[in-house]
């Protein structure tokens, strides 16, 4: 009784493995028309994500102006450029540099310190003048 159990468990698990085997041609996935009909790998990206073109209004908008202001900052990472017809001069980052963590501290201090400090309006301090409960 016990080897027809095991006959039939091995017959058994040996069919689900053969039923499951693919004989199907594989086919890389920029080969795949079925895939590229629902999205395309060549297509540009858009910024159409809420959080990234929250971010990018941050960067562009916010951040970047306050930290090209800083002298100390277009000196140590900023290159100059001057427009040659109005002699408008702008300072932009530089593009051979690698990134470097003190740059990024650096930027973020000056950025820190030109903003005000929204601390007293914060959802911590309002949870802290709020009454202890159950002391």
């Amino acid at each position: 009784m016990k080897q027809l159990i095991d006959k039939s468990l091995i017959s058994l698990s040996l069919a689900l493995l053969v039923g499951c085997a693919s004989t199907a041609v594989v086919v890389p996935p920029s080969q795949n028309n079925t895939l590229n009909s629902i999205t395309k790998s060549t297509a540009k990206k858009q910024n159409s994500y809420f959080m990234q073109k929250q971010f990018n209004h941050f960067v562009n908008d916010e951040y970047m102006p306050t930290v090209s202001k800083n002298k100390e900052i277009q000196k140590k990472y900023m290159d100059k450029k001057v427009d040659a017809k109005t002699g408008e001069v702008t300072y932009v980052d530089r593009e051979s540099d690698s990134f470097t963590l003190q740059e990024t501290a650096d930027k973020l201090k000056v950025y820190i310190d030109a903003k005000p400090d929204d601390y007293s309006k914060s959802n911590v301090t309002k949870l802290e003048k709020m009454p202890v409960i159950g002391n």
